[in-house]
């Protein structure tokens, strides 16, 4: 028997769960879909077709393997996928049909040339083909959104931070500790200038960040509602049983049609022609067996859609959230934190988002005119996944994109002397408030990510938050 042995099954459930967390993701969902779609065909068309499907199991199983890999990133094309399954079963049912007769490979091959003129599946496979291809172009992309979006704040994350923020760092958390003034607090807006400065590379990603996020949640909406996700894979095996009975039920004129076409053939085979059989036990309805979807689906897209709309302004709004749990609030607060110099009102204006809104930043020397490569090559890969989804809301297909490079540095750095010039000692920046001193003649050397702790936290957390919902 060729088909899906119950081992298979098993291989097949715990494919799924592998690869989308029991199905608790879309991505996960998806193969959970694909997967009852394909068990479900193997059981009714075992109970519907008998023979003619045991005999011809195998490209019923290779459809739905090549779906699967295409849906993992293989180089597939779909439409070729599905103009050669309808043409490999043309092929199966007309030898079946036609079992009195002897039927070279050359005359089959003839057959299946025929399929475009002839037609003997009706709409199905045209049908079949332009939802399948949408579904699958769309949902596709929408994963390499979530793998693109999770690479890109990997790297933004290990962008090494410059002296000069570094300097202003150390300046805002630990000089009023150095001058006496441990309980002083950044005022806030001081705070919003000292990271404004330091994330101004990382703001500019907020265009493209928005762009991507908004062309997700778009493709995300063609997951659901009547010619969703849950109806176009779960209706495959029903549309393939109405093609093969559709062919079935006009096997006659077909016949002519294809000895016109490849010539006639000579008798010589059994004396059934196959086709008798399956016509008389009637149509059958391909039912999901294995499980309803429940609004699943859609309650999944809700809850996506909700963290991509969450997380759109997220490139901009680390300043905010980075200061809000270290500047002074309250009554007095402005008068009586820590405004760089002094426990008194900080005046500069707060600057704006992005490395050229930076010209005039107080607090952080930048030279506006040598951005961060590694985070303009970010944008680049944002501004390619946001054109390559557009292209998926239109069916046109999208190829995974390589983001195996990988960038990654550190950087170290010193209070200097003209900082903290009447400092009488440093402090290590191991957490958000200091608690430890060191001798005032000892070099005090640590990460990006030590300087500023919030930062990889933060991006770390979206990560994990990508690619897990």
């Amino acid at each position: 028997m060729v088909g899906i042995s119950e081992s298979e099954r098993e291989k097949v459930r715990e494919d799924t769960e592998s690869d989308g967390t029991k199905g608790s993701s879309p991505p996960g969902y998806f193969l959970e879909l694909l997967n009852r779609s394909a068990i479900s065909l193997q059981e009714n068309f075992h109970q519907t077709f008998g023979l003619l499907y045991y005999q011809n199991a195998q490209i019923f199983s290779e459809l739905y393997t090549d779906l699967r890999n295409y849906y993992r990133g293989s180089n597939v094309n779909l439409e070729e996928v599905l103009n050669e399954f309808w043409a490999r079963l043309l092929e199966k049912l007309f030898y079946q049909a036609n079992k009195q007769y002897f039927i070279s490979e050359d005359y089959l091959e003839c057959v299946s040339k025929q399929i475009e003129t002839l037609r003997p599946f009706g709409e199905t496979p045209r049908v079949m083909k332009t939802m399948v291809t949408r579904t699958f172009v769309a949902t596709r992309s929408f994963v390499q959104g979530l793998v693109v979006s999770g690479e890109v704040v990997r790297k933004v994350s290990q962008v090494q931070l410059s002296q000069e923020c570094m300097r202003a760092m150390m300046t805002m958390t630990y000089c009023p500790h150095c001058r006496g003034m441990a309980s002083a607090r950044p005022c806030a807006n001081y705070c919003s200038n000292v990271m404004k400065g330091c994330l101004a590379n990382q703001a500019d990603l907020n265009t493209e960040w928005r762009h991507l996020a908004e062309t997700m949640m778009q493709v995300a909406g063609r997951f659901d509602g009547p010619s969703g996700v849950d109806s176009v894979v779960l209706s495959i095996s029903t549309r393939i049983s109405e093609a093969m009975f559709t062919m079935m039920d006009n096997i006659e004129p077909i016949n002519n049609k294809l000895f016109q076409a490849c010539g006639n053939l000579r008798e010589g085979g059994t004396s059934s022609t196959g086709a008798d059989d399956i016509v008389k036990k009637g149509k059958v309805t391909v039912e999901d067996r294995l499980g309803t979807s429940t609004n699943k689906m859609e309650k999944l897209v809700s809850d996506v859609t909700m963290r991509l709309r969450e997380m759109q302004p997220y490139w901009v709004s680390l300043p905010s959230v980075l200061c809000s749990d270290r500047v002074a609030t309250g009554t007095g607060a402005e008068d009586k934190c820590w405004n760089g110099m002094s426990r008194a009102r900080y005046f500069p204006e707060v600057m704006g988002d992005g490395l050229a809104s930076q010209i005039n930043n107080p607090e952080v020397e930048i030279d506006i005119t040598k951005p961060d490569m590694t985070i303009r090559q970010q944008i680049m890969q944002l501004k390619i996944m946001t054109h390559r989804l557009k292209n998926a809301l239109n069916g046109q297909d999208v190829d995974f994109q390589d983001t195996s490079d990988d960038v990654s540095g550190s950087g170290s750095g010193v209070c200097a002397d003209d900082v903290c010039a009447r400092s009488p000692r440093l402090i290590l920046p191991v957490t958000q408030r200091p608690v430890e001193y060191l001798p005032e003649n000892k070099k005090v050397k640590a990460s990006a990510n030590q300087n500023l702790p919030g930062i990889p936290i933060y991006l770390l957390s979206l990560l994990m938050l990508l690619l897990r919902r």
